[in-house]
């Protein structure tokens, strides 16, 4: 039985070449669309999956609260807070690593010199994350003079040579044996790009001196733990909750530990808990395949229903013979899975020649598992399942013709037996119009926060790590030499980027307001020429200046504050006003107000601005160099590196465009853009498929009609308006549903973002504007090839 159903459904496929293929290209690409999706959101939940114990992995975070009462996170934590989770609260801990930063270093062998990212890290660092050891121990951080690389590293520095116990420089400062060699970390995991890590007790670790590890308000590191077997994560972390709480005076901190399954997804925080992030995107494109794969399955419903007719005397036929009506849904369902499966077979040829551009688009390295059998479980069960949904309503439906009136002719659809079709058309386009209108209103709101000024001058502006001592040593002379050659017009330092606020603190009081209030600012240093260097515009006082030598004094040194701070403190007349600090930082040092500058765009490009002061002098660790206009900028570049491999000899000249690190901001929303962009035009191709395929049916019923109508006079165009009027009737109804449903659901979304754009009226009629034309282009092949057949063909049988 079963090989004759398949034989009648294959002979079926042969004989209606068009609408078969109409049929298995439509299913295809849903199904293709959807197995990139899975491939994606697989992706996204396994991360940090590759460590073997990644379910008992865990990052500490600090928990402060603001004078409003409001809870923030911050999984930046004080060093000491390590310490204490070793002695104190041991017991629960199988393993603890404090970590430095991610950031750039230099590894040198003789003169082979490459830059990579690297962090120092406690001993149990590799144990814990279950390093794939390629050679050595992940014991080798037990000795500070040792360090660990990546295999790809280990090639580039040594070639085929055995790296275990050769000499490698770091950043032209002290010199580190290679005590193992480990495999790659995949694209999915928090440390992907670390390609050295570093031994938390070297000398040269800054971490590990005594005013981080002794000082309870300095946030400057990370902290990783693993519980020990049958510890929860809440167990564990209601243990420590209080074990700042002793240490800190004038404000309330906590502790708290996330989950490292969950910390990638449930990324953003309020009060204290996770309340989003990715998995907001995980959701979205989630349904997003849904409907696209469900927009396939409407077109194979669609064209097996319209074409029923077709199948009628067939159906009469083998009930007049003793067929039961479950042997002929048994029949068409066989049909539509047949389809189903043949559509996988090309889906997965899609997805195989697509992956390279979607994981460009995604930001990912993934490939489909040839050799899971998990998957090709899932595959063949998401098939079955598809070819069930598509084939269910035609099969019911075709199965239930009565075969007395099929066999006299008399049985006729029925005025009302289109509805359906109607009724999933417009289901087609209101998820394709939707899905438009929402990827123009995500690029909308990544142009309107580009679009926002930053408050100082982009353009022209170098970044230059200093992470050498040379670099350290020389930075006087450097800058004096770069301004000499005229290719930089000004030149500063700071401990953080102009893109971002590195540190925080609270603890500061004023007049009138006491210790303890709870208020936080971004805390920088930079030096005399920072300022004037980016640009930044000075609205009240003063900028900082060599001819004010006290600026950079320990006690009434200068300080500079944004509008938002200035805002925040409530100071009417801020200039000369004294601001100090209760903590360990500065305790109880003040400083003097001796300038106002205007808000800048430092964090988040759709946020309001935060508060933040600027103290002149301390440590530094970023060069920002002001590019001279007037020189081309290969040719300042030219100018610049000669100096910087003058005084620095032992590294690479590496730097960054600050336009480029300002425009890293954007990558997540132009990710989920372009993601929503490229699924939006298969969902519009998906469903302008299916229309062709039911205007050709339609042309193809119609046939005699339009003969008729041609010998009594009408024109090409009456005919081509005849046929596209109830396509185009659909899909105005479908914009009409399509436009509140996509004003509310983005207008929801957008409320996230402090800055956001508008929604414009012109979208929505832009929009329904293009689905229109493209209907009509669609429709319109079949309907004016239809109109221009000779009327002779069609009637001379009658």
């Amino acid at each position: 039985m079963l090989k004759n159903y398949l034989t009648i459904a294959w002979r079926n496929l042969l004989k209606n070449k068009l609408f078969s293929s109409i049929n298995i290209i439509g299913l295809a690409s849903g199904m293709a669309i959807a197995l990139l999706i899975g491939l994606w959101i697989s992706d996204e939940v396994r991360f940090d999956h590759y460590h073997q114990n990644h379910s008992r992995l865990a990052r500490a975070a600090a928990l402060s609260m603001d004078g409003k009462g409001t809870t923030y996170t911050n999984t930046v934590i004080a060093m000491p807070l390590g310490n204490a989770l070793h002695t104190k609260y041991g017991k629960d801990f199988q393993y603890v690593a404090l970590v430095s930063w991610q950031s750039p270093h230099i590894l040198a062998v003789g003169d082979n010199k490459l830059s990579g990212m690297g962090m120092y890290a406690e001993q149990d660092f590799p144990e814990m994350f279950t390093l794939d050891m390629v050679k050595g121990s992940r014991d080798a951080l037990k000795d500070p003079s040792t360090c660990i690389i990546a295999r790809s590293m280990a090639l580039a520095l040594f070639g085929r040579q055995d790296p275990l116990n050769k000499t490698i420089r770091i950043d032209n400062g002290f010199d580190l044996k290679v005590g193992g060699v480990y495999e790659d970390l995949p694209h999915n995991t928090s440390f992907y790009k670390t390609v050295c890590i570093l031994p938390w007790g070297n000398k040269a670790n800054w971490l590990n001196s005594e005013n981080p590890q002794g000082n309870w308000y300095n946030h400057c590191g990370g902290l990783y733990v693993q519980l020990k077997p049958g510890v929860s994560i809440e167990q564990a972390a209601a243990a420590i909750y209080h074990a700042p709480t002793e240490h800190i005076q004038g404000y309330e901190e906590d502790a708290t530990l996330f989950g490292l399954d969950k910390l990638h997804l449930y990324n953003e925080f309020t009060n204290g808990r996770p309340s989003g992030g990715r998995i907001q995107s995980l959701w979205l494109f989630g349904i997003i395949g849904v409907f696209v794969l469900l927009l396939a399955c409407i077109n194979f419903m669609n064209l097996s229903t319209a074409r029923s007719e077709r199948r009628a005397k067939e159906v009469g036929i083998r009930k007049a013979i003793g067929s039961l009506r479950r042997q002929l849904i048994g029949q068409f369902i066989s049909e539509s899975l047949a389809v189903a499966f043949l559509a996988l077979v090309l889906a997965i040829f899609l997805v195989q020649l697509s992956l390279p551009f979607f994981n460009s688009l995604a930001d990912k390295q993934m490939a489909l598992p040839w050799g899971n059998a998990y998957f090709w479980g899932l595959a063949l069960a998401f098939t079955l399942f598809t070819g069930l949904l598509a084939g269910s309503y035609p099969a019911f439906y075709l199965s239930g013709f009565e075969p007395i009136k099929v066999l006299k002719g008399t049985f006729r659809a029925g005025r009302f037996a289109s509805i359906p079709r109607k009724v999933l058309v417009v289901v087609q386009f209101t998820v394709s119009i939707t899905m438009i209108i929402g990827t123009i209103i995500v690029f909308r709101q990544i142009q309107f926060a580009k679009a926002r000024p930053v408050g100082y001058t982009q353009g022209g502006l170098l970044t230059v790590e200093k992470n050498t001592d040379d670099l350290n040593k020389h930075y006087e002379a450097i800058r004096s030499e770069l301004l000499q050659t005229g290719a930089i017009t000004d030149m500063g330092e700071s401990n953080s980027l102009p893109t971002e606020i590195s540190s925080g603190n609270d603890g500061f009081y004023w007049k009138g307001v006491a210790p303890g209030n709870g208020l936080g600012f971004g805390t920088l240093q930079v030096d005399y020429d920072f300022g004037h260097t980016i640009g930044w515009q000075v609205v009240e006082g003063r900028d900082f200046s060599r001819n004010f030598p006290a600026d950079t004094a320990s006690a009434m040194g200068g300080l500079i504050l944004n509008e938002s701070a200035v805002k925040q403190m409530g100071l009417k007349h801020p200039i000369g006003e004294i601001v100090s600090y209760k903590g360990t930082i500065f305790p109880n040092v003040p400083h003097v107000v001796v300038g106002v500058v205007n808000d800048m765009v430092m964090e988040s490009p759709y946020a309001k601005p935060q508060p933040v002061m600027w103290f002149c002098g301390g440590w530094a660790n970023h060069m920002v160099l002001r590019v001279n206009p007037r020189i081309p900028m290969r040719e300042a570049l030219a100018k610049i590196e000669p100096v910087f491999k003058k005084y620095n000899p032992g590294s690479p000249f590496d730097f960054k465009f600050n336009d480029d690190t300002y425009a890293e901001k954007f990558a997540e929303e132009e990710r989920i853009g372009r993601l929503a962009g490229f699924f939006s035009v298969l969902a519009i191709f998906i469903s302008c498929l299916g229309l062709f395929g039911l205007a050709s049916f339609m042309a193809e019923q119609r046939v005699k009609e339009i003969g008729v109508r041609k010998v009594l006079g009408a024109s090409v165009f009456n005919l081509w308006q005849m046929l596209s009027r109830d396509f185009v009737t659909l899909v105005i109804l479908s914009c009409f549903i399509a436009i509140p449903l996509a004003w509310y659901f983005l207008h929801a979304w957008l409320q996230k973002y402090e800055y956001r754009t508008e929604i414009s009226w012109w979208i929505f009629a832009a929009t329904g504007a293009g689905a229109l034309g493209i209907t009509l282009v669609t429709v319109s092949y079949q309907a004016i090839q239809a109109a221009l057949a000779n009327p002779v063909k069609s009637l001379r049988s009658e």
